[in-house]
């Protein structure tokens, strides 16, 4: 089978989600429409070129079309996370024609990888329209636009389970809600956007924020994106209630999503306390706010520790679930304090949530293999299963999650000194490849909560796009279209 028989059905399907997507351009569209903002015929314009483009390409490689097989998946995979940003950057291009497409991909990237960090300026003085559609970028990326395309593929023709298994994020892949992945993915959708509507609602009503703007940051909030409608971000409300509000939606953002259908689905909220990764999330969270809060107020930040404790609640709460948001410039504060937060991000969210990371049940095997070899150093000849939420963890899984976490590392490694060796200093390079890599979005230095991303230069940009996607998509599902194995025959 020659390269081009491989990639045609693939490009096909491509075409076909291009289109798919293209429709969602309808949302800013009537929004653009009520508000009559600029951002009107920039949207009409690219839903009709894009809907031309996709459904030309349909057509062309329509006799191509056949089942995905286990290897197209990650083909797939790969291929939607980099042209869906390339399909939604048109209608920013269109609007304004002095954003380069460098900038416009990231930004999107940004948005459907859920990172957050942006290269915009004046986002108080942006459309609504222009507002929404970053907004609704980074909703539609939360739960994958994979899994969401996988609820509808069956209508196209394609089979799903391969896709799933490749987007999911988490060690543990294979377990399933329902016994169909449709109705699986479908169950998610259902949780995602019910917890989404609950927050928009509280943010309006209680908080006491524009429709826009709740709707917006309720978006930002449950797909742990931290885009916000202002170049302050939530510090613009100056609200303990609004910042209140967000945490807790937040941290339901950033628990496995498996975890709400079950307590859902059983009508017990003891589920929760017998999820071993919910809670040491939720510990390690609350433990190091506490003892953070309190560094702050000894360094004399603050002058008070309540007023210490909710601007480290807050900030830390979002980076570590990697969310974005800030309300302050944590950037300013002793570096220990945005340093420990920032590692934070690496390990917090859940398998299964909106977050990115390493993942809080990868850091549990690794911590616990630990105490097992010692064990096994003290008694050599005694048995010592691993065991996660009462269940043993085989072999294959601890290999699996140990290559993770060495190539995680690795490309931390190694992108930060690409960004040192492009001119950018190290607080700068090495806290944006942690902040992109676990889609958390601001990092430090130049690429501060202060600032963003708008002054790395070309280059810069396409490495943290690249890290962003990299990121999302737990780096072997991308990595391994880099392998000669991967193209043989």
């Amino acid at each position: 089978m020659t390269l081009s028989q491989r990639l045609l059905p693939t490009i096909n399907v491509l075409a076909r989600v291009s289109a798919l997507f293209s429709l969602s351009i309808i949302v800013p569209i009537a929004v653009a429409w009520w508000y009559e903002d600029a951002g009107l015929w920039p949207f009409i314009d690219a839903l009709a070129g894009l809907l031309l483009v996709s459904l030309s390409t349909i057509a062309l490689t329509q006799r191509y079309k056949r089942e995905m097989r286990s290897r197209d998946g990650f083909v797939l995979v790969v291929g939607v996370w980099s042209l869906l940003p390339a399909v939604a950057a048109v209608p920013l291009l269109i609007y304004n024609p002095a954003t380069s497409f460098t900038d416009a991909y990231f930004e999107t990237m940004s948005a459907l990888t859920t990172t957050g960090a942006t290269v915009f300026t004046g986002l108080d003085q942006l459309p609504p329209s222009i507002n929404l559609w970053r907004h609704l970028l980074n909703w539609l990326g939360g739960m994958g636009i994979i899994v969401l395309a996988v609820a509808i593929l069956p209508l196209l023709g394609v089979g799903g389970m391969q896709l799933f298994k490749a987007e999911t994020p988490g060690p543990i892949k294979d377990s399933k809600l329902t016994p169909r992945i449709r109705e699986t993915a479908r169950n998610l959708w259902l949780i995602y956007a019910g917890l989404t509507l609950i927050c928009a609602l509280l943010l309006k009503y209680a908080g006491g924020m524009s429709w826009l703007d709740a709707v917006c940051h309720a978006f930002a909030a449950l797909c742990l994106g931290g885009f916000s409608t202002h170049d302050a971000s939530v510090g613009y409300f100056n609200s303990p209630l609004i910042e209140g509000i967000l945490i807790v939606f937040m941290l339901l953002a950033a628990t496995n999503f498996a975890t709400h259908y079950f307590a859902l689905s059983g009508r017990k909220l003891s589920v929760y306390l017998k999820d071993s990764e919910f809670k040491a999330m939720l510990a390690l969270i609350t433990a190091s706010t506490l003892s953070l809060a309190g560094f702050l107020y000894w360094q004399q930040t603050y002058p008070d520790y309540l007023l210490a404790l909710r601007h480290v609640a807050f900030n830390l709460v979002s980076l570590a679930t990697d969310c974005g948001f800030a309300s302050v410039d944590f950037g300013a504060w002793p570096i220990f304090v945005p340093l420990v937060m920032l590692l934070l991000s690496c390990v917090c969210a859940c398998a299964g949530s909106t977050g990115g990371g390493i993942k809080m049940i990868r850091t549990m095997i690794q911590v616990r293999e630990v105490s097992r070899q010692m064990s096994s150093l003290l008694h050599p000849q005694g048995v010592h299963p691993l065991r996660v939420n009462g269940q043993i963890i085989p072999n294959q899984v601890l290999f699996s999650v140990m290559g993770f976490v060495f190539i995680y590392f690795a490309s931390i490694v190694v992108l930060t000194f690409v960004l040192l060796l492009s001119g950018l200093d190290f607080i700068s390079s090495f806290s944006a490849i942690i902040a992109c890599i676990n889609n958390a979005g601001p990092g430090l230095g130049e690429v501060g909560p202060a600032g963003n991303y708008q002054g790395l230069n070309d280059f810069q940009t396409w490495v943290c796009t690249f890290t962003m996607l990299l990121g999302r998509l737990e780096i072997f599902s991308v990595l391994i279209l880099f392998t000669r194995a991967f193209w043989r025959s």
